[in-house]
């Protein structure tokens, strides 16, 4: 708050004393009191008036300037009437009541809000629950009666998986620090769990896959084992068309210092250099997303999201035509060296 904004607020009661300057000046003058004496009492007056103004404008700024400090530190503004403080101005005191009040019926929206998405999230994941058992069956009956017809369906029934997976860990998204299971993770067994689990998708668009990760992280799991499938999944739908490559998607770390980098390596058909900062965009699919390719543009917003809960940093490296690298960075203190 500023000493000219303050003044201005003012100014009524500056034209008021003003006024009754004036009126005691002239009932003086009628009245014939010393010249003197009257001129001493102005000055007093000014001066008090001065002292007053002075003092509350000193009182008013320490006050707001504690509620703006309030307002910077707390993460939950919506509670800034609870954390104001005290003040000896009436108005403060009813401001801040009805702060309070309205700050209260935000209070108990968001707990309602809070409410309907945590209702919503165990509907997801009740339902997630109920139909991945029928997709398991029907994984486990095309296992043990191999033709052309049940690979096929253990192909769609793979994508239908994966695609109940999205949903499940969207809806588990905001909640991630309460599923939490920090372990030692053999990143080479991870990357071989998923090209096992999509040896038929793989095989059928004549993509090859390759493992090089002797390194272990300490991190979660299977949040791990999602984002490494999403990327996959990435990488075997954008493969270039032309009969005469041999897709491949590499998985392998990179040490850094005490650190590590887990690549996913394609030679796919690459990104744009425009959509490369993008990608990991909600709902953004790029040119390649809009080529028949049915992108949804969760998967990577999902990926990076999750990067972020779990203290990994993820980027893209692409070159339009030739392929592309996502890297996921894993912080020193997540990594583990095998002496």
């Amino acid at each position: 708050m500023r000493f000219s904004e303050y003044i201005k607020d003012k100014i009524l009661i500056f034209l008021l004393h003003l006024l009754c300057m004036m009126v005691l000046m002239a009932f003086f003058y009628i009245t014939g009191y010393s010249k003197n004496a009257s001129a001493l009492i102005l000055i007093f007056w000014w001066i008090i008036l001065v002292l007053w103004i002075l003092t509350g404008y000193y009182r008013r700024k320490k006050y707001f300037d504690q509620a703006a400090h309030i307002l910077e530190e707390v993460d939950q503004r919506y509670l800034l009437g609870e954390l104001l403080p005290s003040s000896p101005y009436l108005e403060d005191r009813l401001y801040r009541d009805m702060i309070r009040r309205s700050n209260k019926s935000v209070i108990e929206r968001i707990r309602e809000i809070e409410e309907e998405q945590k209702d919503y999230r165990d509907y997801i994941e009740s339902w997630v629950h109920e139909i991945k058992a029928p997709i398991t069956s029907i994984q486990l009956a095309c296992e043990n009666h191999k033709d052309e017809v049940t690979r096929q369906i253990s192909l769609e029934n793979q994508h239908i998986e994966n695609d109940v997976d999205m949903v499940l860990y969207y809806a588990r998204m905001e909640k991630v620090y309460k599923d939490y299971m920090i372990e030692e993770t053999d990143l080479g067994k991870a990357a071989s769990e998923i090209f096992m689990k999509n040896k038929y998708y793989l095989i059928s668009s004549g993509v090859h896959g390759e493992v090089a990760c002797p390194d272990h992280v300490y991190t979660d799991k299977k949040w791990i084992l999602f984002i490494l499938n999403q990327l996959v999944l990435n990488s075997v739908k954008y493969k270039k068309q032309d009969v005469d490559e041999h897709p491949y998607i590499r998985i392998y770390t990179e040490r850094y210092g005490h650190g590590v980098r887990l690549v996913v390596e394609d030679n796919g058909t690459g990104i744009r250099t425009e959509e490369l900062s993008r990608i990991f965009e909600k709902g953004f699919t790029g040119s390649n997303g809009r080529n028949g390719k049915k992108s949804t543009g969760m998967g990577l917003y999902l990926c990076q999201k999750l990067c972020e809960k779990l203290g990994i940093s993820i980027e893209a490296e692409s070159v339009l035509g030739e392929g592309t690298k996502m890297i996921l960075t894993f912080p020193v203190s997540s990594y583990l060296s095998k002496m």
